[in-house]
């Protein structure tokens, strides 16, 4: 709806006011109304322009409008989008081809977002524990997941979620799930029963705080899960496609899962989840082990989706992308660690790659913030989006293609809030 000189409201309130009479009110958005991007920048309708650090949750992995990708989609679109998943597609297959080239030698089981991947990955727990039920009389189906993790909003990805914001209100709640202590291997081998069947972790929880495990954690939780016949499963809804300085988190620490989810980045900006199973875990799902599909999806994998998941693969790969990733985020954390030594507002840094926590000391801020959403909306008003967790965490993860010049640029405005 365009404005004129006469209109009482701004472009960005008239678009407000239409969200808010017609769309259900679940998230606490700024009010701010987005109307277009380039790589690293957004431009919103009133025409203000953004430095963009967060990317979509991630999910702008290649930044917005990345040439590629829009021709990806134009020409995907002019020969075929969707036929349904009773027939094979060129799409899916180098998608999946890519996940395993640059992942581990698996199968792809694609679906819509994290939590539908997390479910995914949860009845494939399920189906391990019946099959093979050891001292369970019933089979198993408990799984161990920690606290502060965040695997989605479904039922099953919910209850498996560490935090109880996220379910709080949908009981009764499913059962055999259990929370312990992220980082705390001793924590994960005293909640294992004769009915537990898989383990499910982030590399690096996100919603948590972005928090890193010690070097050794995942290699033990590897052999634990040998040791226990426990599906291990690693939620890199967040850490895989690059982010982090690897194509999947889970290499920092050469590690392999049983089963990897993914979504956000492996989408480009679609909605495409992913349940890549390992080959002796993808049988539990192979339609001919049943005689009958027992976990499906209608638009999961879609052809317009898969091309852009193939096409993102091939830029990561040809513009050498993950490990620039990797020197950007070193020179984020050498950055704010010097500013910090001045500024003890800053308790830590960490992270890996692009993949960024910064958590805030409050007692320091002399007042001016009551918690790091005070600091991302400071820096909002500068021209710089950013992220707040657990009320004192800033995340930072920009588009992988961000030049050097805008990072700083970024940095400065943040570094300038908090410097008051």
């Amino acid at each position: 709806m365009p404005t004129t000189d006469t209109d009482p409201q701004t472009a960005t309130q008239q678009i407000i006011g239409r969200h808010d009479a017609t769309m259900s009110i679940n998230y606490g958005r700024y009010p701010v109304a987005m109307v277009r991007g380039e790589g690293s920048t957004l431009y919103d309708a009133d025409g203000k322009q953004y430095l963009d650090l967060f990317a979509g949750f991630g999910a702008s992995v290649l930044g917005h409008c990345h040439p590629d990708l829009v021709q990806s989609v134009n020409d995907q679109a002019q020969k075929l989008w969707h036929v349904g998943n009773l027939f094979h597609t060129e799409p899916q297959t180098r998608a999946a081809e890519a996940i395993s080239r640059f992942g581990f030698e698996g199968r792809s089981f694609f679906c819509h977002s994290g939590a539908d991947a997390n479910v995914a990955a949860l009845k494939l727990a399920r189906l391990h524990g019946q099959k093979n039920k050891g001292r369970s009389t019933g089979g198993r189906y408990k799984v161990i997941s920690t606290l502060g993790s965040f695997h989605g909003r479904s039922f099953g990805a919910m209850e498996a979620t560490g935090q109880p914001n996220v379910y709080e209100g949908f009981g009764p709640l499913g059962p055999g799930h259990v929370h312990v202590k992220f980082n705390d291997l001793s924590a994960i081998e005293s909640a294992i029963d004769d009915e537990t069947a898989a383990v499910l972790v982030e590399p690096i929880q996100g919603e948590g705080g972005v928090n890193v495990p010690d070097d050794h954690y995942l290699a033990d939780l590897r052999k634990l899960c040998d040791d226990r016949d426990l599906v291990l499963i690693f939620d890199e809804v967040w850490t895989g496609v690059g982010h982090t300085g690897e194509y999947f988190g889970h290499q920092h620490w050469q590690v392999t899962p049983d089963v990897m989810t993914l979504a956000k980045g492996v989408g480009g900006g679609l909605p495409v989840g992913v349940a890549h199973l390992s080959p002796r875990f993808a049988e539990l799902f192979d339609w001919r082990t049943h005689g009958h599909a027992v976990h499906a999806t209608t638009l999961g994998g879609n052809c317009l989706a898969m091309a852009v998941t193939a096409t993102i693969f091939d830029v990561l790969e040809r513009d050498k992308l993950v490990g620039r990733a990797q020197k950007l985020g070193a020179t984020v954390i050498d950055r704010l660690n010097a500013f910090a030594k001045n500024h003890p507002i800053i308790k830590d840094v960490r992270g890996k790659g692009l993949y960024l926590g910064v958590e805030l000391d409050m007692d320091e801020s002399a007042g001016r913030f009551a918690n790091a959403g005070d600091v991302v909306k400071a820096c909002m008003e500068r021209g710089v989006l950013i992220n707040a967790v657990q009320g004192k965490v800033l995340r930072i993860a920009p588009a992988l293609v961000i030049e050097q010049d805008e990072l700083d640029r970024g940095l400065e405005v943040l570094e300038g809030v908090l410097a008051g």
